[in-house]
């Protein structure tokens, strides 16, 4: 393992007492770090947030005459929630070994008591930076190596006659580096058409990368699209690179891109048009090769008019336009489908199951499906689960058939309340999340946080 550079290793020290700050400072700075010091919790929690530290060197006890060690053990729980892999190393002068394990519980890496011994400390603190930088090393790679993973996605099954001129575009279109708009609302599988775009194309063995757009807030846009280099804001602890630069040779598909802010289009559209972007914080200009597969569930030309789309950018977007019937106008699929689902969560859940009773499955012929196929796959899965025999019944789905059955508010959840709500919301705006939105009530970013929290 490689030692750290101590010369660029910033350590934060907190203690309420002058004397142990100034120690401290001289014993670590002769050792080449940088030293900045605090001397309360609420100052930790502000430097810590407003700067990267390769280590913090903590009291537990800042009010006068208190031993417990209470006001460090719930610093330690804040800290977990800002930057869990910051090292933090406790130290205090009444320790006991049940306050030692409870702060190893709650996160930090080592403990110190106090009077110190300077050799051991100065070790603790060497080792806790390298592991720390390790860790966090790792944590980068492990992220970077999820997004390029992608989520594998089910397979596109479709033998119905609404599906078939879909299936044929995918076969001319697939192989070539046009940019492809897919149109449909919430749940009919354009993410799995773009997979399938991408599987059919000479960019297949490169990597298909996945961005929502509805889920961006305005703030975070261009680092998540362009990437961002160190201390370029609050949270930019490192340099990280964007989808596009991530996508380089490969398909980005970029779901709900009908929520961009108008603030944000124009820059899109020129790395559409260029391949060249920026990291925010720097000027360096980068390119990337990307075959852009856009999906939405909005009428684009209706928002062109209406000012809030750039038509430019619909031009740019919609080069191959494929639309998706929702699945209650592909019924045909419908068993072909639960049979698929049925298959993976079985496996996933280590079931016996067989398949569906008659009875579940006229329920599914007969159900509307505001959610389509996504819907569908919930739906199974929560047969599966609930599921006491070899067979899926009617009423292991969860589904309500008739057109204004409601079940019993007494009998369900604040979370399935708030489910069945939006679902009826998005089926009287026949899928259309924009209005759902506006009628619920919500923000968009807070909208599309519900439907992925419910599978919608």
């Amino acid at each position: 393992m490689v030692a750290p550079d101590n010369s660029v290793s910033r350590i934060l020290i907190a203690d309420d007492q002058q004397d142990v700050l100034e120690a401290l400072r001289l014993l670590l700075k002769s050792e080449g770090y940088q030293i900045e010091t605090v001397k309360s919790p609420a100052a930790v929690v502000k430097a810590v947030e407003g700067r990267d530290f390769a280590l913090l060197l903590m009291d537990l006890n800042y009010t006068r005459d208190t031993t417990s060690g209470q006001e460090g053990l719930d610093l330690l729980q804040k800290l977990q929630a800002i930057d869990s892999s910051l090292p933090v190393v406790v130290m205090t002068a009444w320790a006991s070994v049940d306050l030692a394990v409870e702060a190893m519980r709650r996160g930090a890496r080592d403990f110190i008591t106090k009077p110190w011994d300077n050799p051991r400390l100065i070790a603790i603190v060497k080792n806790q930076i390298e592991l720390g930088s390790a860790v966090r090393a790792y944590r980068r790679l492990e992220e970077e190596n999820k997004i390029l993973r992608g989520k594998g996605g089910p397979t596109l099954i479709a033998q119905s006659a609404a599906m078939r001129p879909v299936l044929e575009v995918i076969s001319r279109v697939g192989p070539s580096d046009a940019n492809v708009l897919i149109t449909g609302e919430n749940g009919t599988g354009k993410g799995v058409v773009a997979q399938a775009l991408h599987a059919v194309s000479i960019r297949a063995d490169k990597p298909f990368i996945s961005v929502n757009m509805g889920g961006l807030p305005e703030g975070v846009f261009e680092s998540e699209l362009f990437g961002h280099v160190r201390g370029a804001f609050t949270d930019a602890k490192s340099d990280r690179a964007g989808r596009f630069e991530l996508a380089d040779g490969g398909s980005l598909f970029m779901d709900e891109i009908g929520n961009i802010p108008m603030s944000q289009q124009a820059k899109l559209l020129r790395t559409i048009e260029t391949g060249d972007f920026e990291r925010v914080g720097s000027s360096r200009t980068y390119h990337a090769s990307v075959r852009l597969i856009a999906a939405t569930n909005a009428d684009l030309q209706a928002e062109v008019t209406a000012g809030r789309f750039r038509q430019d950018l619909l031009f740019r977007l919609n080069t191959i336009h494929i639309h998706l019937p929702p699945l209650r106008e592909r019924r045909e699929d419908i068993e072909l489908l639960a049979q698929h689902f049925l298959k993976q969560h079985v496996e996933r859940y280590r079931k016996s199951i067989t398949g569906f009773d008659e009875a579940a499955v006229q329920t599914m012929r007969d159900y509307r499906w505001p959610g389509n196929v996504r819907e569908l796959d919930h739906a199974v899965e929560r047969g599966v689960l609930m599921a006491q025999g070899k067979v899926i019944r009617a009423s292991d789905l969860g589904l309500h058939v008739a057109a204004d059955a409601m079940p019993r508010l007494e009998e369900m959840s604040i979370e399935e309340v708030e489910a069945f709500l939006i679902k009826k919301t998005l089926a009287r705006c026949d899928g259309n999340a924009r209005r759902a939105a506006e009628e619920l009530g919500l923000s968009r970013s807070a909208f599309y946080r519900r439907l992925e929290k419910y599978g919608l």
